[in-house]
């Protein structure tokens, strides 16, 4: 399976997320749902955020030019929220799996989703 697929097939065709990347440690896209413009200095800045996460309380979490205010996370997991859109990611061993999901998709449904593929992948060595 292609990481294209994993975005498409995985992700999107969950219709619990409605956009989705997976991004390399470094901020490389290796795959992204159409439309989803997100920066490599966004997911590098969002990778190094698991680390750090007091940082985000102050300056949220930006993708795709839009500031999301941050809401909690784990080392693995940061949660985000802007009006009706909210953001999971997920990070794995080597990626990061990036979701956008707007109401009425609960977060829950969204974690559940990002949550598995990203198991799936480190299970994998990613």
């Amino acid at each position: 399976m292609s990481w294209q697929d994993y975005v498409d097939k995985q992700l999107l065709a969950s219709r619990c997320v409605t956009k989705a990347a997976i991004a390399g440690h470094d901020g490389n896209v290796w795959a992204k749902s159409e439309g989803f413009e997100v920066s490599k200095e966004e997911l590098a800045k969002l990778v190094q955020s698991f680390e750090e996460q007091d940082i985000l309380t102050s300056s949220g979490v930006t993708l795709a030019g839009s500031r999301y205010i941050y809401l909690s996370g784990t080392d693995r997991v940061i949660r985000a929220k802007l009006g009706k859109i909210g953001v999971h990611c997920m990070k794995t061993t080597q990626a990061v799996v990036v979701s956008l999901y707007e109401d009425p998709i609960q977060p829950q449904q969204a974690a559940s989703v990002v949550e598995k593929l990203g198991e799936y992948l480190v299970s994998c060595g990613y």
